[in-house]
């Protein structure tokens, strides 16, 4: 009995190794395109600027070494909208978003922005009427900090600023 459980923990620590980077023809073309600064490195993207998609908007100013104030808006018109001002992280391809109790971690692939499809229950508070900041998706527009920071909620607060 021993040495059959011996033996499946062997096993089970055998593995293959991982698969080497493929050589195709396309991610040769990718791998020039990044060199030439053609494509976007998002291991080399700045998180800090302007996005947006339609009515939605984005700010990210810088707020200390690793951290950065965030402040989303959504304006649907008639009372349908959110407004949300907090904390980021960046973590390679994941951006630790925290609205208050609201925290979730969005995806960043260097030009876009995309928050998660189900945001927590505690996200609910920061919108009104049918809006919510499920599935928010936002392009880079201007890596401008000082343009980011001006982004206001429709109470005039500014929702990159600290202290405002």
């Amino acid at each position: 009995m021993r040495r059959a459980l011996f033996a499946a923990l062997l096993l089970a620590g055998c593995g293959s190794p991982p698969p080497a980077p493929q050589d195709t023809p396309g991610s040769r073309l990718e791998r020039a395109a990044l060199r030439a600064g053609l494509v976007g490195d998002p291991a080399r993207a700045g998180l800090a600027g302007s996005w947006a998609a339609d009515t939605d908007r984005l700010c990210i100013v810088p707020a200390g070494r690793d951290t950065f104030r965030i402040g989303a808006l959504i304006d649907y018109g008639e009372g349908q909208g959110c407004a949300a001002a907090g904390t980021a992280r960046r973590r390679g391809e994941t951006v630790a978003v925290a609205f208050g109790p609201c925290r979730f971690d969005a995806h960043f692939d260097g030009e876009r922005i995309v928050f998660p499809a189900a945001m927590p229950a505690d996200c609910d508070r920061y919108c009104t009427g049918r809006a919510s900041l499920d599935s928010l998706t936002v392009e880079r527009l201007s890596g401008a900090v000082a343009e980011a920071a001006t982004l206001r909620a429709p109470s005039g607060k500014r929702l990159c600023s600290a202290g405002e």
